[in-house]
């Protein structure tokens, strides 16, 4: 079996000169992208299988249960948010508290509480915590502080004149949402948004600032935050957080600027600016929430405006998302048992440590890294730590009290128990079974602190991964997949660290150089792709640099590995391709997506990872095999001369 969709192929276009509309053209022109989502393709009904499958799952957990088990609390949960006539009953009932808590606010130390308090119910603080591994001892949890604060999808939406829309229909916005909760001066509470958010937003790091992991490590003392930052009360934000001072005695300062830039708004900017801010803020955050009015505004702006969706997404299929983003786990459990089989663990075990082998091969045979650079990263490539599936153990939500009356009060208590949780964590050894994603997550990631490359159940699946298939498709998918995340161990950010997590360098002068050097012929070729159907956006090659690392490591990488398993790439053809053909050819079915433009518009500015159609061809003009396997020659559009061909790893 194949597993290749010859019918939404388009034989009118040659893989030498387009490869992604080769393999996928006849579906790109017939598509049609669901009213409700900004894309289509296989990623998606991956998605959208794996959402049905939890619904299942959720809608057969008995909803009169006992409420302090896992079953009840997601019944419960996802009864609360499928109430419609009682949450429409309660109109703004839920903010009124918020808001008349936000009216008292008279001076700035009482403006730090507040922002304490959104911390603690996760409604856009000005302050993000998050725990990782520590940079300096990868052994311990350490806690972080990050710039927030803002409400449009990034720093330059305020500042640049190609996002002048979108700042107008955001105004437009925050006026309509503030006369919906009952604010007579509107359209001055917008203004007052409008001003403090883009005074926030010119103290933010921008989208390739924060790729530097070096310049994001800056640990400082509950001491050093109160000098970095004068007029910003700790004590009060701490206080109005519920955090005991001691849990944060040391803290990892991400951006250390933005904590400066706040602290001095916190100080000078005009306190009725903080209260329409945190009005804003409240509002937004529950929105979701709330009645039907608060919901269809959050959606036209959200969803709508920004990401070209033409209806919201029905009812259940948002209460799934709230359940899986509270109880995520409880639901995996489930999800495992049901969509996992032991032989698709084994078969990847089988792939990883065949990529794993393939890397270490070419690290071994790099022209480019002296040996003692080659030695580390070789010891960093010994040390990586595969996660397939589901974890070994689950997390516990005891604490974590559900009502079925509530919906509300349910979003307020699962924030404030994910802030305990982290706060919990918090200078404590690292837990090596613990998982950032669920197991029906569609996705896959590599860890550069923890050097883990995790790959959920809910991706292991076709066209991705099929047990059925020929190697050539399964490793030009998911191998490649594979390959992709054990890059990231070796990308512009994941290099900066050792085979234990420890952000140190480990590189001899010279390999760094080198390695800059071609990850710089790899940023000038992306930068300036322009996407189909996408006018005033381009690829910004330096966000992306990562992700196209990895994916130019993923392809080569699985190709030998490839042939390491026995592939021949002038072998039996199936259908009229060669295993060499189809090996490709399982890659470009694999980036198989349709995207709304304006999603495409969001992806271009603020998502390191490259759109589509780039993911497949401007990988494959670097691969000396993909010229062998279709004959590419320098009259195909995808020739690249060979001295501008890039081979990193």
């Amino acid at each position: 079996m194949t597993a290749i969709s010859f019918e939404h192929s388009d034989p009118a276009v040659r893989p030498q000169d387009d490869l992604f509309r080769h393999v996928n053209g006849t579906w790109l022109a017939n598509a049609q992208i669901a009213p409700d989502r900004s894309a289509a393709g296989n990623f998606i009904d991956l998605v959208d299988q794996a959402e049905r499958d939890v619904r299942i799952i959720i809608e057969e957990q008995p909803v009169d249960g006992d409420p302090t088990t896992d079953s009840g609390k997601v019944a419960a949960l996802y009864a609360s948010f499928m109430d419609e006539d009682r949450i429409q009953a309660l109109g703004t009932e839920p903010l009124r508290p918020i808001l008349a808590s936000i009216d008292q606010l008279a001076e700035p130390s009482d403006v730090a509480r507040h922002l304490g308090w959104s911390l603690r119910h996760g409604l856009s603080p000005l302050v993000h915590f998050s725990e990782d591994a520590d940079p300096g001892e990868p052994s311990r949890y350490a806690l972080f502080a990050m710039q927030g604060g803002l409400g449009l999808p990034d720093e330059a939406y305020y500042r640049l004149d190609d996002h002048a829309d979108v700042r107008d229909a955001y105004r437009s916005h925050l006026r309509r949402v503030f006369e919906l909760a009952g604010l007579t001066d509107a359209e001055d509470q917008a203004d007052a948004v409008m001003k403090l958010e883009t005074a926030i937003a010119s103290h933010h790091w921008d989208v390739v600032r924060r790729r530097d992991l070096r310049a994001m490590y800056n640990p400082m003392t509950l001491a050093d935050l109160r000098d970095l930052s004068p007029g910003f009360d700790w004590d009060a934000y701490l206080d109005g957080a519920a955090i005991p001072h001691d849990k944060v005695a040391e803290v990892i300062v991400a951006q250390p600027s933005f904590l400066e830039g706040a602290a001095s708004l916190l100080k000078d900017a005009p306190l009725e600016q903080w209260r329409s801010w945190a009005r804003w803020k409240a509002i937004a955050g529950l929105s979701p929430y709330l009645s039907a009015e608060f919901v269809e505004a959050s959606f036209d702006f959200y969803e709508k405006t920004l990401r070209g969706n033409e209806e919201q997404r029905p009812r259940w299929k948002r209460g799934v998302a709230l359940v899986e983003g509270v109880l995520g786990e409880a639901i995996g459990k489930l999800y495992v048992e049901r969509h996992f089989t032991p032989s698709a663990k084994e078969a990847m075990d089988a792939l990883v440590a065949n990529l794993l082998a393939a890397y270490r091969n070419s690290i071994e045979e790099l022209s480019w890294m002296t040996d003692e650079t080659r030695e580390e990263a070789l010891q960093k490539l010994s040390a990586f730590t595969p996660k397939i599936g589901y974890p070994s153990k689950w997390r516990d939500y005891t604490a974590l009290s559900v009502s079925r009356d509530d919906l509300v009060g349910n979003v307020l208590a699962a924030n404030s128990f994910e802030l305990d949780y982290t706060l919990s964590k918090a200078g404590g050894p690292i837990d090596r079974e613990e998982w950032g994603m669920f197991p029906q997550t569609v996705n896959a990631y590599y860890h550069p602190l923890r050097n883990e490359i995790v790959f959920p159940a809910a991706i292991l699946q076709p066209p991705f991964f099929n047990a059925d298939a020929d190697d050539a498709v399964n490793y030009g998918a998911i191998g490649a997949v594979i390959g992709h995340e054990i890059g990231h161990g070796f990308d512009d950010k994941g290099s900066t660290c050792d085979g234990e997590g420890r952000l140190r360098d480990w590189w001899q002068p010279a390999d760094r150089e080198a390695f800059e050097g071609l990850a710089e012929s790899l940023v000038q070729q992306y930068d300036g792709l322009v996407p189909e159907g996408v006018e005033g956006a381009s690829v910004n090659g330096k966000l992306t640099v990562g992700e196209n690392i990895g994916d130019l490591g993923g392809l080569g990488i699985a190709y030998k590995a490839w042939l390491l398993a026995g592939g021949d790439p002038d072998g039996e053809q199936i259908d009229g391709l060669t295993p060499a053909q189809r090996f490709f050819t399982g890659w470009a079915q694999a980036w198989r997506t349709k995207r709304r433009p304006e999603a495409l518009k969001v992806q271009l500015g603020t998502d390191p990872h490259s759109p589509d159609e780039f993911r497949c061809n401007q990988i494959v003009r670097n691969l000396d095999a993909f010229y062998e396997a279709f004959g590419v020659t320098e009259d195909d559009a995808l020739w690249l001369d060979e001295q501008d061909r890039v081979t990193i790893w």
